[in-house]
């Protein structure tokens, strides 16, 4: 069983790539990010063209996450991060397929530091978190992925200095980030490649970073011990990224027993 996550930047700007990527890697659970794209709005025809089935949570012109399964429908287990009933962020949906439970989530970026974008980061995540336990306790296989929006240590970017006022590398954002890795989660991608330093997820539009290998790693899956037990690969889909048009961000995965 495959499951990916992808910040998709725009589903309908990146419709072409978001449907080559699944007809060339066949995830059987993609979760999307960044749909940029209201509910009525959605290519709802085009995905169950391409074989899968889906619940969203979009949001017009920013945010919206979802849940895409191969062949078979997720079951729609909640929309929306608990804890702050005025927050009206499209950035979190929560789905069962399969026999696991699948977060998509867009955590919020927090830039620029100093502004109230930052309180609202450490919040989101400390909701995130008081959830994440909640999940932990039902001993379930749980798979949290996304675009979180963390770079969880130095050599995870392509330059410290460059990144160092950045919310994504602040004290408090790694701090918040270990918080809920400590609960009990395992981080797939670096479980399986603990050694390998270019693990990137992302590279910006601006500066040629793509060309230049200038990235960073943003884009995780936290497995409970449940699903920890069957991961058997996990990877990056660097040729996404490289694709005409593409998004800013690589397709991120992991391949269970």
């Amino acid at each position: 069983m495959k499951i990916a996550t992808f910040n998709i930047n725009g589903i309908r700007a990146r419709l072409p790539r978001l449907l080559e990527w699944l007809e060339r890697e066949k995830p059987d659970v993609a979760c999307l990010q960044e749909l940029k794209c209201a509910d009525d709005a959605l290519p709802v025809l085009d995905i169950e063209g391409a074989g899968y089935r889906a619940v969203w949570h979009g949001q017009k012109g920013f945010n919206g996450v979802a849940i895409l399964a191969r062949g078979e429908s997720p079951h729609l287990r909640r929309v929306g991060l608990p804890g702050d009933p005025d927050d009206t962020h499209s950035r979190y949906i929560e789905a069962e397929v399969n026999g696991i439970v699948i977060a998509s989530i867009y955590l919020p970026n927090g830039n620029p530091v100093g502004t109230d974008k930052f309180p609202y980061k450490l919040r989101w995540m400390e909701r995130l978190r008081e959830h994440a336990a909640g999940l932990l306790a039902e001993e379930r296989p749980v798979i949290l992925a996304g675009d979180w929006n963390v770079v969880t240590e130095d050599r995870d970017v392509f330059s410290v200095a460059a990144m160092a006022h950045d919310a994504l590398m602040q004290p408090e954002t790694r701090a918040a980030w270990r918080r809920i890795l400590h609960q009990g989660w395992t981080d797939a991608l670096r479980a399986l490649h603990p050694r390998e330093d270019r693990l990137y997820t992302f590279w910006d539009y601006t500066a040629g970073c793509w060309q230049r290998d200038a990235g960073f790693r943003i884009d995780h899956l936290l497995l409970s011990p449940q699903v920890t037990d069957r991961l058997v690969a996990a990877g990056v889909d660097r040729w996404a990224r490289g694709q005409e048009k593409a998004s800013d961000h690589a397709p991120t995965w992991v391949t269970l027993a």
